[in-house]
């Protein structure tokens, strides 16, 4: 469990130390954010912009909600344990994102030049919503992967949704709708509340063995 805190500590204080920085330039793109939106912009063949589009979608929307839903059902135990961890999943996701928009409309952030962008894209930039949705979405797969298969399988499926996260949010910088500090942002922000809920499952464990010994 300490572990589980320092990882979320940590999350949080790079989280918070990117945020201020941010904010206190205004929003203001650092120069690592521009040279990598700069090359991103100069290297766009159609196929690839298709591919991250068709990627950049997974993101947003159904398919993020979908999957959190599928991982509750897979992870519950029994009709009642399903709709629990269903419920669980979909709250901790909701919770998150109405967080990340009080920061989002705090920082407001705006959004590299429209000339550049070779997707549609909504809102202040900072953090990205695609990085953080699909991040967290990621870790809830994980958990169901965690509870229902073996130790090594589950890890395989901890590797493939976080290959997935992070390419959805390399989409975002590439089609030029988010600096990369932007889903920086958006990983560490998800991290920071996958790692308090681990946390807290952690502790709420404990105290459940506590009160039943084996």
């Amino acid at each position: 469990m300490i572990r589980r805190a320092v990882a979320a500590g940590l999350c949080a204080g790079l989280f918070g130390l990117l945020t201020a920085l941010v904010a206190a330039r205004h929003g203001a793109p650092f120069g690592f954010d521009e040279e990598v939106h700069r090359w991103s912009v100069q290297h766009r063949p159609c196929v690839a912009v298709a591919l991250a589009r068709g990627i950049t979608a997974t993101g947003s929307g159904p398919v993020p909600y979908g999957c959190a839903i599928a991982a509750g059902l897979v992870a519950g135990r029994g009709r009642n344990g399903r709709m629990v961890a269903v419920a669980w999943a979909l709250g901790f996701l909701l919770l998150a994102q109405g967080v990340r928009y009080l920061v989002m409309y705090e920082v407001a952030r705006p959004r590299p030049p429209v000339a550049d962008w070779a997707a549609l894209a909504t809102g202040f930039a900072y953090p990205s919503g695609h990085a953080t949705t699909s991040a967290l979405v990621a870790g809830v797969l994980a958990w169901a992967a965690w509870r229902t298969a073996t130790p090594a399988a589950a890890r395989c499926y901890g590797a493939l949704a976080a290959c997935w996260a992070v390419t959805v949010g390399l989409t975002r910088i590439y089609l030029g709708v988010h600096w990369p500090t932007d889903v920086l942002g958006g990983w560490l922000y998800a991290l920071t509340w996958l790692a308090a809920a681990a946390l807290v499952a952690a502790a709420a464990e404990t105290a459940v063995r506590g009160r039943h010994p084996v």
